[in-house]
């Protein structure tokens, strides 16, 4: 064995066993070094995606909450409108059933004073007729004489008439 530690190739082999355990040693420390930040970096990571999933699932689940809310309200709103609109409906038939009645009376009304005035206007046109032709008749068939006799006749009367 004595001749081992005098051969150059023992001496090379060592010192590149030293060489590649020194080595070794730096570029496990520095590997392992390396692979720990990246767990941490890839942990890290994970955990900011994990935090950001449940940032996002809270995110939709109060959007779906609000989602939920709004049609709630829209039907809500929908439902008002349509109680507005039925009761505008019925206010609405109403005041024309009350029109249409007022305006009906006015018509009628109309229509009576109408034919009134129309009643009215031919007795007027009868009564001139018939002075205008008893007026006529008259003329034709009284003399002077005759028209005398009349008019004492009726002076006569007239005394006995305001006698009662």
């Amino acid at each position: 064995m004595g001749e081992l530690f005098h051969d150059p190739a023992f001496w090379v082999a060592v010192a590149f066993v030293v060489f590649v355990a020194a080595v070794a040693k730096k570029v496990y420390v520095a590997v392992t070094v390396m692979l720990d930040d990246r767990a941490a970096k890839i942990k890290d990571e994970l955990d900011r995606a994990v935090q950001l999933r449940e940032e996002a699932q809270a995110l939709l689940a109060s959007y779906q909450r609000q989602q939920r809310d709004s049609e709630k309200e829209t039907e809500q709103i929908l439902a008002q409108a349509r109680t507005m609109a039925e009761t505008e409906i019925a206010e609405a038939k109403t005041k024309l059933d009350e029109v249409l009645e007022r305006r009906r009376r006015t018509a009628q009304e109309k229509i009576t004073q109408a034919e009134a005035r129309a009643i009215a206007d031919i007795q007027t046109r009868i009564i001139d007729v018939a002075l205008a032709a008893t007026t006529q008749v008259i003329a034709d068939t009284l003399d002077e004489k005759r028209s005398q006799v009349l008019v004492d006749q009726a002076i006569d009367g007239l005394e006995s008439r305001l006698a009662q």
